[in-house]
């Protein structure tokens, strides 16, 4: 195939998936008089939460009425922070149903782990509620199908935190490599590396008085309490979080759809281990994380081959870049980063690199300033946001599967229509997982 014919390939891929996407959208999104202030409540009141909630506030747009953390401690220093920063002074809850039903909130912002965002959005928005929640959007495939459906039945706006949608470096390189100026691009390479060594078990403690510890677990596996689980080491436990790929790497694999147009891949292969960290640990005396100290995932596109790397070890410093997206083109390398911009490395010689610095708003080093006034203005304006739970499900779907690769040790013929691994019956079932009692898990 010519150069010329894979471009009008992918042109016409794309055309093809925005139109699929219209005939797949939403039948209805509720519009909102604009400028006024919407009663709102955060559910997962920590440190990442509170940096939602303080963009929010700096909006005027919204009065806060209740906050909700299983960790009285938490929720009560949010509250002080609330009523610092414009007066509010929000009800405390420990559980979001109770919130949902007592407060009738209008925009619920969700900052809890990763395994109850899909309850909580689910609960969220069949109470009428816009919701602003944090990515990715499931710890599992078919919890993240459940709360895209959810959100299509009640025409709300979900919004969800990949800030790097919209983020102004990220917006600009985009448009660098959708020019052309790149060239065709045949491979794309994700990563994110930082230092650490082996890993020694952590002694098992009662929880905190202030803590109900069974509520945080929730539908979850309930391990023993320790400190290395919360506050905020939950994403290297698999049981709450997916590890890195799960963190890092659901905002890099969005960057490539966001480029490509294409949905979904069409194969998927990872593999992970620990031999740095050394073996899991878990008895009723300590534990240790359990989520892979390295992982590689390839993603076979039909246009491209996309790697994700990662390791908890060895500090790179033999590269120009830590953290990113490198897109390998025939006129050269892009490298998309995080507080180091962009960057264009030509393959020509004699060619200038362009570069372009990023534009992060302190003190999260992010861009959720922007991410909530493209929420706020989806309200008003009846339409999707920038980061609607439509884009967030496809990017979110592609860690999910990289981690049930690495675990059934295989490749996964992925159909994405139909969201189902093809010929592989063992492989399907993880695209769910059992839920601890009472806690039903949701139907797709």
């Amino acid at each position: 195939m010519t150069p010329l014919q894979l471009l009008d390939r992918r042109r016409f891929l794309r055309t093809s998936v925005a139109a699929g996407a219209a005939l797949t959208a939403a039948p209805f999104i509720l519009a909102a008089d604009p400028g006024r202030k919407f009663r709102t409540a955060l559910i997962g009141s920590g440190w990442w939460g509170k940096n939602i909630l303080r963009e929010a506030i700096a909006s005027g747009r919204i009065q806060v009425v209740a906050l909700c953390d299983a960790d009285t401690t938490i929720c009560r220093l949010a509250g002080e922070l609330v009523k610092g920063l414009n007066g509010d002074e929000p009800k405390l809850y420990g559980d979001f149903r109770e919130l949902l039903a007592k407060e009738k909130p209008e925009l619920v912002i969700i900052a809890t782990p990763d395994h109850w965002h899909a309850l909580q959005t689910i609960a969220a928005v069949k109470s009428g509620a816009h919701v602003f929640v944090e990515k990715p959007t499931g710890h599992t495939v078919n919890e993240s199908r459940a709360m895209l459906h959810a959100a299509r039945d009640s025409g709300r706006v979900v919004q969800v935190g990949l800030h790097r949608r919209i983020g102004p470096h990220h917006v600009s390189a985009m448009k660098f490599l959708k020019s052309g100026a790149v060239g065709e691009v045949g491979m794309v390479r994700l990563f994110a590396d930082g230092g650490g060594d082996h890993e020694k078990p952590s002694p098992n403690t009662e929880p905190p008085a202030t803590l109900d510890w069974d509520m945080w677990c929730g539908p979850a596996p309930k391990r023993p309490f320790n400190k290395r689980i919360h506050p905020g080491g939950w994403r290297n436990f698999l049981d709450y979080g997916n590890g890195q790929l799960g963190d890092w790497g659901v905002h890099w694999l969005d960057q490539v759809l966001w480029w490509s147009g294409e949905n979904y891949p069409k194969r998927v292969f990872s593999t992970m281990g620990r031999p740095i960290s050394g073996p899991p640990i878990l008895n009723d005396q300590e534990q240790t994380t359990d989520a892979p100290d390295h992982q590689v995932a390839v993603y076979e596109f039909e246009q491209f081959t996309c790697t994700w790397e990662h390791r908890r070890f060895a500090e790179n410093h033999a590269e120009k870049h830590s953290i990113g997206a490198y897109f390998y083109g025939t006129n050269g390398t892009l490298h998309i980063g995080w507080q180091d911009g962009w960057t264009f490395y030509p393959a020509d010689d004699n060619a200038q690199i362009v570069h372009e610095d990023s534009q992060l708003q302190q003190p999260d080093g992010h861009n959720l300033k922007l991410l909530w006034a493209d929420f706020m203005a989806a309200i008003d304006e009846g339409r999707k946001g920038v980061a609607s739970i439509e884009i967030a499900h496809r990017s979110s779907v592609l860690p999910l599967l990289g981690m049930i690769s690495a675990r059934t040790g295989r490749s996964l013929n992925w159909d994405g229509d139909k969201e189902q691994i093809i010929g592989d019956p063992e492989a399907n079932k993880l695209l769910s997982r059992p839920y601890r009692a009472p806690w039903v898990y949701p139907t797709v």
